[in-house]
Order: structure tokens, then sequence, then C-alpha cells
């Protein structure tokens, strides 16, 4: 079989609503499931990035989360007021969602019956970690290994986003499709903290493709809204049994350093891998650390379930 192997994407019916996904690599290997962010579609796990993982021995499955790209649009639930937030934050008095993380750990699930795995590894990126770190907690059988990425335990003590990153989180939608190229080359440049010129290179013809997959900016705010709901997962995750790594940039501007240490600390064994100068993104040059990293790590635990 080719390692890369790749199958174009198609819809999936789980947990009640339609799944965009794509498939790289062998399907005799070992089936690993990328979880992506907050509003980030599937295809910002990279096609390349993704082929180097199914190089490395591994069925890589990338999806659209619920309200995002090419999966299921949900409803309800208005945008996010500075006021629920000072509420949340002063208050703790909970947002109110359409849905919860626990629901899109299901849709994760859901996916996996359709796609026959039985078990995965799985690997989520700041939102995906959150998703990924539910499916650990609620669904033990179903996780071969954990990788969370750039997330955290919802711990209200952790330190919030930089005034920065946060304007950007609650800044209104794009109105045009040239104010949303704009919006797209700022928001990456304050996440990635620095010059990355291969990705800056990459920018726009990013920007395109995600603008032709479809925007969905109400449906960011759900999603948002479900993380904010779900509040913290740091004393369940205790019970998390899944062999963990934890993987996070020592410049985070949106999810900061302290949120990948807590996920590790909360988590028992969790290995705890901080990437110098790396922030809330994925950047080309630090692809051989964090690629490498994730295949030692679930190759690793497969041998040790063997």
């Amino acid at each position: 079989m080719n390692a890369l192997a790749h199958q174009p994407p198609q819809i999936a019916r789980a947990n009640g609503i339609d799944l965009c996904y794509e498939i790289f690599g062998d399907p005799a290997a070992e089936p690993l499931l990328l979880i992506m962010g907050l509003g980030a579609q599937m295809i910002h796990w990279d096609d390349e990035f993704c082929r180097q993982l199914a190089a490395r021995g591994f069925r890589v499955i990338r999806f659209d989360n619920r309200d995002i790209g090419k999966s299921s649009r949900m409803s309800g639930g208005k945008r996010l007021s500075p006021v629920e937030l000072l509420k949340l934050r002063f208050l703790k008095i909970p947002v109110a969602a359409p849905y919860r993380l626990i629901d899109m750990a299901k849709d994760t699930v859901g996916l996996m019956d359709v796609l026959g795995i039985k078990t995965a590894h799985l690997v989520g990126a700041s939102m995906g970690g959150m998703i990924a770190q539910e499916v650990a907690i609620s669904f033990p059988q179903r996780v071969r290994s954990l990788t969370s990425i750039m997330s955290t335990t919802g711990n209200p003590k952790i330190p919030p986003p930089t005034r920065e990153a946060a304007a950007m989180l609650m800044a209104p939608p794009p109105a045009t499709k040239e104010e949303y190229f704009e919006r797209f080359a700022k928001t990456w440049k304050v996440l990635r903290v620095g010059s990355f010129p291969e990705d800056e290179a990459l920018d726009p013809a990013r920007a395109a493709r995600t603008f032709e997959r479809g925007l969905n900016p109400a449906g960011v705010g759900r999603q948002l809204r479900a993380v904010l709901a779900s509040g913290s997962r740091k004393e369940r995750l205790r019970s998390v049994t899944a062999l963990t790594l934890v993987i996070h940039g020592t410049v985070d501007p949106l999810v900061r350093p302290e949120g990948g240490k807590d996920t590790a600390a909360s988590i028992p064994g969790a290995k705890l891998l901080m990437i110098e100068g790396m922030g809330h993104a994925l950047p080309i040059p630090m692809w051989p650390q964090i690629i490498g990293a994730i295949a030692d790590h679930a190759h690793g635990a497969a041998k040790k379930a063997a």
C-alpha cells in the first residue's frame, strides 16, 4: 500500500449531523485523528503536514468540526457579549450555549464509528485539544494515545489571552472578501508571534481556500460558547488513562503557556514538550519537531499496548 494514498473529502453522517472528513495514508496503518481548533477548518492541518504524518506510518484523518467548513451548520446562540464574558470571569455565571464540548467529542467518536475505527490516536490543537481531552475522559476505551497541542484544561486560573489576541478573537467578522484576506494575514501574524516567511508566502492561498470552502461567523460564535460553557476539565483529567503528550509554544498569545503546563500537570504521567518561540500556530519550520514528537509518542503508545 502507498503510505501517501489520499482519499478526497467525503461526508459522514455521525452523531446526527454531517461531518466532512479526508484521509491520508495506508488504510492498514495506525489510525490518527486530527481535531482542529476554534473557527478553524480541517485544512488548517496543512496537506503537507498530513502527508508527512502519513509517511511516518499513520492513517491520518482530518475533519471539519460542526459549524465550520463543509460540516453541518447548527443554529441558535447570539454573538457573545462583553457583559457575558465579564459575568463568566468575575461572577462565575456560565455562558449559555446551543451545544458543548462533550457534543463535539461525541461527533468525533461518531465519525470513528462510521469509519469502523474502534480506537485511534487523537491529536487536537487548541479547542481541538479540549475536544480530544473530553474524548479521553468520557470515552477512554476509544483512545490509543492523546496529544494535546496549544490547549488548556478550562481552569479559570490560567492567565487570559494577551490583549491583542483577545481583541482579534472578539472582532466583528469581516464584511468583504478583501477584508477577510486582510484579517487572515493579520490574525496569523498575531498568532504566530514573529516572522515566518514560508507561512506568510502561503497565507493568501490558504485564505482563498478557506474562503472558498465557506465561512460561518455565527458558527465560530457557537463554538466559542461551547468552550466557555463547558467549564474546567482539570479535576476530570485525573481519570485519563491514555498515554498523553502535551505540546505548547513558549510564546503562545492566545492559550498561554500555563495552559499547556496545567494540562500536563493534570493528566497522570503526561509528557510536556515546550517548543521555543512557538506561538498559537504550527509554523512550517517547527513541523519536524512537532511531527516527530507526535509520531514517536503514538508509535510508543502502540508498542506499549501490543
